[in-house]
């Protein structure tokens, strides 16, 4: 197993920020029918900045994974910023190509931080 795939599996089996944020300023979630994936998440903000982001939820490794790795990814990022990424972003933040039948599960975590972000993104 390569060393990319391998951090794929320890964001899996060790996810980084999962839980909930107290007093969050949005949440959002998001479910992948095709698969069953489930993912919320939970974003404070600083400003127009992403100060901490918690997830929960469940689904296949690459679903978990991504959400892990996005929430120790996009800490101090700008909303406009954030809200920009697209699929090869998320393909290259993870470090692993993502087929086709996985498109949905890497992108489930993403699609919940752009939608909670949008409700408040118009004021920015």
């Amino acid at each position: 197993m390569d060393i990319y795939a391998q951090n794929i599996m320890d964001h899996y089996k060790n996810p980084r920020n999962k839980g909930h944020l107290k007093n969050a300023d949005l949440s959002q979630q998001e479910i992948n029918t095709t698969c069953g994936d489930d993912i919320s998440v939970s974003l404070k903000l600083n400003g127009d900045k992403i100060k901490a982001i918690k997830f929960d939820g469940q689904g296949c490794a690459i679903s978990q994974a991504a959400i892990s790795i996005l929430t120790e990814s996009l800490i101090g990022k700008s909303i406009k910023s954030v809200l920009k990424l697209e699929f090869q972003d998320i393909e290259d933040i993870m470090g692993i190509p993502i087929s086709e039948r996985r498109y949905k599960c890497a992108m489930l975590g993403i699609w919940a931080i752009q939608k909670a972000l949008r409700t408040i993104s118009k004021n920015i």
